[in-house]
């Protein structure tokens, strides 16, 4: 399976340290192309909202009933009635408008959204991902929208920490948590290099803080 994860030619590194988690989402917010609609999964992946360049008529479409969803709020902005699907407290954008949990799952489920960004426990060098539960006894799932976003985004991407705390790699040959969707990532976002997924497996194109063969090494290891 080592053969599904290889370096594209053009891999490169581009930064002498690791990215923090700050600067991990601003690179992604660089990727969105303009005027897409865009769903922030919970966690990490709200940081994104704050880094979008606002001439780029990026939409944020949140699971709990938003369109148009703006930065994170601060200070006298927050309106606790107001929170992203994380229960974060938000700001509208200009023309943000609100409606049925319901229509928004269709929003999800109807080809809809251009970009959807999740977090992962893992995924595959095929593009699967696992996102909702380890499949431990004591687990408390958490699936919410992951299942309608993975195959309603026209894009999947991860933005994931890409070892576990037990240094076990969470990009690996093939899932061994319970899945979330198959084949359905197209790009892995993590501080130390950034992956692309195609039908021919995973391939890393940038790397920050370490070279490409060497964090292509560790990921076979």
């Amino acid at each position: 399976m080592s053969n599904k994860l290889r370096l594209s030619p053009d891999a490169a590194r581009t930064s002498d340290e690791v990215l923090t988690g700050d600067q991990l989402a601003a690179r992604i917010a660089s990727d969105i192309p303009a005027g897409s609609f865009v769903n922030l999964g919970i966690g990490q992946p709200t940081q994104i909202a704050d880094h979008l360049d606002p001439s780029s008529a990026i939409t944020l479409h949140t699971e709990n009933g938003m369109l148009g969803m703006g930065r994170q709020a601060v200070g006298d902005e927050i309106d606790l009635d107001l929170t992203n699907a994380g229960k974060v407290p938000v700001t509208e954008a200009p023309g943000a408008s609100y409606f049925h949990h319901a229509d928004s799952f269709a929003m999800m489920r109807g080809g809809h959204l251009d970009v959807c960004v999740m977090g992962a426990f893992q995924v595959s060098f095929d593009g699967d991902l696992a996102n909702w539960s380890t499949g431990a006894p004591d687990a408390i799932p958490a699936v919410g929208g992951a299942m309608d976003l993975a195959i309603g985004a026209k894009q999947v991407f991860v933005m994931m920490s890409l070892f576990a705390r037990n240094g076990d790699a969470k990009l690996v040959p093939a899932c061994t948590y319970p899945l979330t969707g198959l084949t359905c990532v197209d790009r892995v976002y993590t501080s130390q290099g950034i992956i692309a997924i195609d039908d021919a497996g995973a391939k890393i194109v940038e790397t920050f803080g370490i070279e490409p063969a060497e964090l292509l090494a560790s990921l076979r290891s």
